[in-house]
């Protein structure tokens, strides 16, 4: 009898996971078709029924950005549906649609189908070249303000796509000098920048737009940093150190995680004992019985029994906050794309906007720090203190085949990336680098 029940059971959810199966398509459908409808309310409501875009109704730059924010994932949970709809129509088949009839399902009418096809087409038609837009703007050439004279001189914002390849052509040397020299035309393009009625306009909101981009830069930056030491810290106090403390109370004999610790415990034991002997000699104290030496050494022992414990606990707890510490950062990097690109973009200005020298400073700081010749003892002192902050026992071997590897594989890297890429945008930096290096 439990058997057959047993059994009808299975057989009731693997029949319903087969009619979800054969439902899919529907249902991506169905999805797609919602979230076309959203993005048509959103027009209706707020952009007269026109394509949500700043040309379509007036509203600020900060309204503007929560409307396309919305616009930008509306728009993929259309696609993805879609693409799922396509993927699931290209399995089935005949006979999956006669097993669908079997087990009840019935297939929406095909002019139905046909209806939302066509709405979703409409809808997201309008926003055909939207991701091609936005790549274009992210791809805007940040302007560089700089001062001369005590002016301000900014550069025209120039977008990378308006550069065809067409106009990429090899300079001759008949084209690299011209008529006048190039001081000459280069004062005259200041004038004509200085004298432009919107010149003043134009650098208050390149100024706005720099601001705006630190801005994001630098609370990025704090939140990568915070929310992973916030993560660790709230998991350790109320996820994980009940738990641990929990299933090592059950265990009162089990003290030491590795043999490690328990040479450190003995050793400070035994400098106990030594210790209340020396006191006890250069004192006029009588000298201390058996009793009272092994009463003194159970005191401590309990003591030192109680720290390592505490130690050892702490270490377990530190892998399991770690790990919702890598979580938290890992997602913030998934969710955070936009603010990663202008991330990017600002190191782009400030580090390629150093001096040469200051380059070249960095360069060789950053190297002699981590791939220099007193580089090992630095790895030496962060491998021990990772493995203690683990629980884990120091392994001399390990540690040692990491520095004879990794700051040299780190060297290659960097010397590749010096050659590959600051050789090719600033070749005066990286003459300036090997001039301080010798």
């Amino acid at each position: 009898m439990k058997n057959s029940v047993f059994s009808q059971k299975i057989y009731s959810f693997l029949l319903t996971a087969y009619r979800w199966y054969l439902l899919t398509p529907e249902r991506s459908l169905e999805e797609a078709y919602q979230t076309a409808l959203k993005i048509k309310e959103i027009e209706d409501n707020h952009f007269n029924g026109n394509k949500i875009s700043p040309d379509s109704a007036m509203y600020s730059s900060s309204v503007m950005d929560y409307f396309q924010a919305d616009l930008k994932k509306l728009l993929k949970d259309v696609r993805m549906r879609l693409t799922e709809f396509k993927a699931s129509r290209w399995f089935s088949n005949e006979s999956k649609q006669k097993a669908a009839a079997k087990t009840g399902i019935e297939y929406p009418n095909p002019a139905l189908v046909l209806e939302k096809l066509e709405f979703i087409d409409q809808v997201i038609a309008k926003y055909t070249n939207y991701d091609i837009e936005t790549s274009s703007v992210n791809n805007v050439v940040s302007p560089s303000i700089t001062v001369a004279d005590n002016k301000v001189i900014t550069q025209p914002i120039t977008p990378k796509s308006s550069v065809k390849n067409s106009d990429i052509q090899p300079k001759r040397k008949a084209d690299s000098t011209g008529i006048l020299p190039r001081s000459i035309l280069t004062t005259i393009t200041r004038l004509q920048a200085e004298l432009d009625p919107n010149a003043e306009k134009d650098v208050v909101q390149n100024f706005r737009q720099t601001q705006k981009t630190t801005i994001i830069s630098v609370r990025f930056i704090l939140l990568l940093i915070i929310i992973p030491l916030l993560t660790h810290q709230i998991a350790k106090a109320v996820v994980v150190g009940p738990l641990v403390e929990h299933f090592r109370s059950s265990e009162p004999e089990q003290i030491f995680i590795n043999e490690e610790m328990e040479e450190e415990a003995l050793v400070e034991l035994q400098k106990f004992e030594e210790r209340i002997k020396f006191e006890n000699l250069i004192s006029n104290a009588p000298p201390l019985s058996s009793e009272a030496i092994e009463s003194q050494m159970h005191e401590k022992a309990k003591e030192v029994a109680e720290e390592f414990r505490r130690e050892s606990a702490n270490a377990i707890k530190n892998v399991f906050a770690d790990i919702f510490s890598v979580v938290a950062f890992i997602w913030l990097l998934i969710i955070s794309k936009s603010s990663i690109t202008v991330l990017k973009d600002f190191f782009d200005h400030v580090v390629y906007g150093l001096s040469d020298s200051a380059k070249a400073f960095i360069i060789i700081l950053f190297t002699d720090v981590f791939v220099g010749f007193h580089s090992p003892h630095g790895w030496e002192v962060i491998l021990e203190g990772l493995s203690r902050h683990w629980g884990l026992p120091a392994n001399r071997d390990f540690i040692f085949l990491f520095i004879a590897t990794f700051p040299v594989i780190l060297d290659t890297i960097f010397k590749y990336w010096i050659f590959r890429y600051l050789n090719r945008i600033s070749p005066s930096a990286v003459a300036t680098y090997h001039n301080m290096n010798e």
